[in-house]
Parts: C-alpha cells; sequence; structure tokens
C-alpha cells in the first residue's frame, strides 16, 4: 500500500478529516476533533501511527516486525505500523478501522450516536 493508498483508505472513513496541525510533513486524520492516524514519512520509510486495544497492541507487535510502539505517541495505546510491504493490505486496513472505531467509541454518547445513526453500527465493529 503507498501513501495515496493509504491516505484514500483512511480519508474514506465516515467524516474523516484531514488537518496538518504538526506541519505538512504529517497528515493527521481525526473524526469529530480526535485524532485516528498519522502519516508521516520518517528515516525515508512511509508510517502510520494508528491508536490500538492495549493488549492488541502488544500481540501486533509481537506477530509483526513492521510494528512498533507509538512513535510520539503514548506507547500502550498506539502503534506505529511500517509500510515497508511485509503487512497484508487487508491487515492494514483492519488496524485503520480498529483505530478509527476505538476512536468514535470514546466520543461523546451524543456525538457517537449520531455518528452511528448516520453511517451505522459497522463503523464501531472492529473497535471490539
Amino acid at each position: 500500500m503507498d501513501e495515496s493508498q493509504l491516505c484514500d483508505f483512511l480519508a474514506a472513513r465516515p467524516e474523516a478529516e484531514l488537518d496538518y496541525p504538526f506541519g505538512p510533513e504529517a497528515k493527521v486524520y481525526k473524526v469529530k476533533g480526535k485524532l485516528f492516524a498519522i502519516v508521516s514519512v520518517r528515516q525515508q520509510q512511509l508510517q502510520v501511527n494508528l491508536k490500538c486495544d492495549p493488549q492488541q497492541a502488544l500481540m501486533l507487535r509481537d506477530i509483526f516486525t513492521a510494528v512498533l510502539p507509538g512513535y510520539h505517541m503514548n506507547k500502550k495505546h498506539w502503534n506505529t505500523v511500517l509500510m515497508d510491504n511485509t503487512l497484508a493490505r487487508g491487515e492494514i486496513e483492519r488496524m485503520i478501522e480498529h483505530s478509527y472505531g476505538l476512536v468514535v467509541k470514546s466520543l461523546p454518547k451524543s456525538t457517537r450516536s449520531a455518528l452511528v445513526a448516520k453511517h451505522g453500527e459497522h463503523i464501531l465493529a472492529a473497535a471490539q
């Protein structure tokens, strides 16, 4: 998955917003103002930071060499995924949907309910 494909998939999440609060080198994707992904290039390596359930984060780091503790993030709740072509596209998409679902799940109830009513329960399914 190249940068264009990655960014297209992130932007396709319901009501995803692209922002640049850290400068032009970091593409920050948010839903309702809350961060769910950061895309950047560090040491000539495309990477994406994604929110993750703490137990799942540890498991993914054990299984995949391209999944590391979150760079400049809370390492308990965030992973950095190196886009080095060692992970299947489906696994990357699953991790993105998990991150997005966790963030939606953490939104205030009224905001979350409005998103679910508009886009369906499936936006929370990957957060399990």
